[in-house]
C-alpha cells in the first residue's frame, strides 16, 4: 500500500513508531491515581536509523529536509557539511543517505523534492555495518539488512509524529444533582475524554471521581479513577502528576478518563460555574451501515458500532477505563470488527507491530499462550480483506522469530503446555477452568498458527519455510483428535495430563474445530448437541468467547439460535441501561453485581472491545 503521486510523507524504521506510540499509550492507565505500566516486555525503537535512497536524476534538484533528531546527510558516501535543511541534489545516478539519531522519540525522515520525496520506496536499516580499513576505504554493506520504511499519514513538515494527538470536540453533561457534599454530572452515555471547568475561582482541593455507574462515581473509596487538584489564584497543580498549570478562567484536566458519570467535591472558598467535557477520539470513517426490520437488532448494532469506536484510538484497546491496554485477544476481534464498519487497514497495522515487540522474543505476546496464536493469525485475516502483501513481507521475519520461541518451547509430543513464565488465558469463566498439561484448546489455535506461518511464507517466497510449517502443522492435526476426541463423550476433552484424557469437556476447543474445519461433519454436529446445546457444560459468560461459540453455530446452519441469543446476551445489557457493551455479562448476576470483576466492586469494565463484535455477527 504505496503512496501515489511520489507525494511526500514522514518515514522511520518499521514498526519503531507504533511501538514508541503504544508505549506512550499503553503507560497512560492509572488507578486511583497511582500510575499503573503494562506488567509485559516493553520494546523501544532503535535510537539510529540510516535512511537510504538511489536516485537518477535527469536534473539537478533542491531538496527539502526535515527529521527528528540529529542527522547527517551523505551523497555517494561522502558526508556533508552540518545538517542541511535543503540541499542540491546534481543530476545524474546518486545514493542519498541520511542517518538520524534519537533518543527520545523514534528517529524519522521528511524530505520533499520536484521528484524526490520520503515514502514507502526509502530502504532503512539500524545496522548499516559501515566500517573503514587502513587505507580509508568504507566496507560495502552487503550483509545489512534493509526494510522498507514505515509511514502513517504525515505529509507535511510540521506534521512531525512525535506531535500526533487525537481530535477532541467539546461535549455537554445531560444531568446534575446535588449529592452528598458535591454534585454528581451524568454525560448521559460511556464516553472518553478530559474534563473541562468553566469559571474556575478560588483557592482549595477539587476532588473528581469518574464512573462508568453513578454508584461507582459516588464511592469515593473504590471507584477505578479519580483525580484531585489544588487550585491557587491563577495556577492549578495536578497532585497526582505534581504538574502545575497556569489558567485563566477556565481549566481542562491533563489526562483523559473514561466516565458516564463525574462526582465533583470542592473546597468551600473554590467556585466552579459549570462543567463540560472534551470528548477524545480517533478520526475514522463510518463505511459500514447496517438496518433490518428487527428494531433491537438495529440497537445492538448502534451500541456494538460506539463501543468500537471508544476502544479504536491510537490503537485497539481492550476497554477504556481500566486498562485502556493493547491486548491481542481482544484486538484480533477489533480488526474484525474495523474491517466491516471502518476498515482502517493503519490501525490494524499498527496494533499488530506494537503487539510484535522486537527480537529476541523471551515471552508469550502479552505474557499469553493463546495471544501469540491469535497475533499469527490476524495477520493472514488482514491480508484476506486488505491485499496488503508489502505488509507481510515487512512482518514475517519477526512471524519466523516468533514461531521460533513457540516451536522451541513444545514437548516431546510436539505441543505446547504452559511453562514458567506463560499466562495460559483462555477465557474467563464463571467456575473451574483447569490450565494443567496440554489444553486441547491451545492446541487447535497452535495448529491454526501453523497453517497460517505456511500461507506466509507462500505469499513470500519462502518455499523452505512453506514446507516445513505445512508439514509441522499436519503432523499436528493428525495427532489432535487422538489425543482428545472421546467417543463416548461425541467431544473433545479439556485436556490431557501425562498422557490422560481428563473426563472434563469445555466448550473452547469444541468450537474452534468446527470452524477452523478440524473434525468432519458427523463430529461436528455431534458437538452442537453434546457441547453447543449441552447446558450442561460450563457455560461462557464474556462477549469474547460468546463471538466464537456463535461463529460456531453459525457454521452449524443454527442462525435462528444465534439470533435468539444475541437478542438475550447483547439485547439484555441494553435492558439494563447499557449505552455501550461489556466485558463480561452474567444473567444470573443481579444489581451492582453486574459492576464487580477481579476482586474489585467497580472493576468490570463497561465499554469493552470484544464486548461490540455483536456488530459482525449482525
Amino acid at each position: 500500500m504505496k503512496f501515489k503521486n511520489n507525494t511526500p510523507t514522514w518515514i522511520w524504521y518499521p514498526g519503531d513508531y507504533e511501538i514508541w506510540l503504544g508505549n506512550e499509550m499503553n503507560n497512560r492507565r492509572t488507578e486511583r491515581g497511582a500510575f499503573f505500566p503494562p506488567f509485559w516486555k516493553t520494546a523501544s525503537h532503535y535510537v539510529v536509523v540510516e535512511f537510504s535512497k538511489r536516485l537518477n536524476l535527469a536534473a539537478s534538484e533542491e531538496i527539502e529536509i526535515a527529521v527528528e533528531g540529529r542527522y547527517n546527510v551523505k551523497l555517494d558516501g561522502k558526508l556533508q557539511f552540518g545538517s542541511p535543511k535543503r540541499f542540491t541534489l546534481p543530476a545524474g545516478e546518486h545514493n542519498l543517505n541520511i542517518k538520524i539519531h534519537n533518543q527520545a522519540t523514534p528517529p524519522a525522515l521528511f524530505i520533499k523534492g520536484k521528484t524526490v520525496n520520503t515514502d514507502a520506496t526509502w530502504k532503512v536499516t539500524f545496522e548499516d555495518k559501515e566500517w573503514i580499513d587502513e587505507s580509508g576505504k568504507a566496507s560495502d554493506t552487503s550483509v545489512t539488512i534493509y526494510m522498507d520504511a514505515g509511514y502513517w499519514n504525515f505529509n507535511t513538515a510540521e506534521q512531525k509524529p512525535s506531535q500526533f494527538r487525537l481530535a477532541t470536540k467539546p461535549q455537554q453533561a445531560v444531568k446534575e444533582e446535588k449529592v452528598k457534599d458535591g454534585k454528581l454530572i451524568d454525560f448521559g452515555k460511556e464516553t472518553f475524554g478530559y474534563i473541562y471547568l468553566h469559571g474556575l475561582k478560588g483557592n482549595g482541593t477539587i476532588n473528581l471521581y469518574y464512573g462508568e455507574s453513578p454508584e461507582e462515581a459516588l464511592d469515593t473509596e473504590y471507584c477505578e479513577t479519580l483525580d484531585r487538584i489544588y487550585v491557587d489564584s491563577n495556577k492549578v497543580t495536578d497532585l497526582a502528576l505534581d504538574v502545575t498549570t497556569d489558567f485563566k478562567d477556565d481549566y481542562t484536566l491533563i489526562e483523559s478518563k473514561a466516565f458516564r458519570y463525574v462526582y465533583i467535591e470542592v473546597s468551600p472558598s473554590v467556585r466552579i460555574d459549570r462543567v463540560t467535557m472534551l470528548y477524545e477520539y480517533l478520526p475514522v470513517d463510518y463505511r459500514g451501515t447496517f438496518r433490518c426490520n428487527d428494531e433491537e437488532i438495529n440497537k445492538i448494532w448502534d451500541i456494538g458500532a460506539y463501543t468500537m469506536h471508544l476502544t479504536t484510538r491510537e490503537f485497539f484497546i481492550d476497554g477504556i477505563k481500566r486498562d485502556r491496554w493493547v491486548w491481542s485477544g481482544d484486538a484480533i476481534q477489533s480488526y474484525l470488527m474495523n474491517y466491516y464498519i471502518f476498515f482502517d487497514c493503519e490501525s490494524v497495522k499498527r496494533t499488530i507491530w506494537l503487539l510484535r515487540g522486537k527480537d529476541p522474543v523471551t515471552s508469550h505476546s502479552n505474557t499469553i499462550m493463546d495471544y501469540t496464536f491469535y497475533w499469527f493469525l490476524s495477520i493472514y485475516d488482514y491480508y484476506i480483506y486488505s491485499g496488503d502483501h508489502a505488509f507481510v513481507v515487512q512482518i514475517y521475519p519477526h512471524m519466523v522469530t516468533l514461531m521460533d520461541y513457540v516451536i522451541g518451547r513444545t514437548n516431546p509430543n510436539g505441543m505446547v503446555e504452559g511453562m514458567i513464565g506463560d499466562w495460559v488465558f483462555v477465557d474467563w469463566a464463571d467456575g473451574f477452568l483447569d490450565k494443567k498439561g496440554e489444553l486441547s484448546f491451545e492446541q487447535v489455535l497452535f495448529c491454526k498458527s501453523l497453517e497460517t506461518m505456511a500461507l506466509c511464507a507462500k505469499l513470500v517466497d519462502d518455499e523452505e519455510g512453506m514446507n516445513k510449517y505445512a508439514q509441522l502443522a499436519n503432523n499436528l492435526q493428525e495427532k489432535l483428535l487422538p489425543a482428545f476426541w472421546d467417543e463416548s463423550k461425541q467431544a473433545l476433552v479439556h485436556n490431557r495430563i501425562h498422557g490422560e484424557k481428563s473426563d472434563t469437556v469445555t466448550r473452547y476447543s469444541n468450537m474452534f474445530s468446527v470452524f477452523f474445519n478440524y473434525l468432519n461433519e458427523n463430529q461436528k454436529q455431534a458437538i452442537k448437541t453434546s457441547v453447543l446445546l449441552n447446558d450442561d457444560i460450563l457455560k461462557i459468560t464474556t462477549p469474547y468467547m460468546r463471538f466464537y461459540e456463535l461463529e460456531a453455530l453459525c457454521a452449524l446452519g443454527e442462525q435462528e439460535e444465534v439470533m435468539k441469543e444475541m437478542k438475550s446476551y447483547w439485547g439484555d445489557m441494553l435492558r439494563l441501561g447499557a449505552t455501550t457493551f461489556w466485558e463480561k455479562y452474567n444473567p444470573d448476576e443481579k444489581g451492582i453485581e453486574h459492576l464487580a470483576m477481579y476482586g474489585r466492586p467497580y472493576g468490570k469494565s463497561l465499554c469493552h472491545a470484544w464486548g461490540g463484535q455483536a456488530l459482525f455477527i449482525c
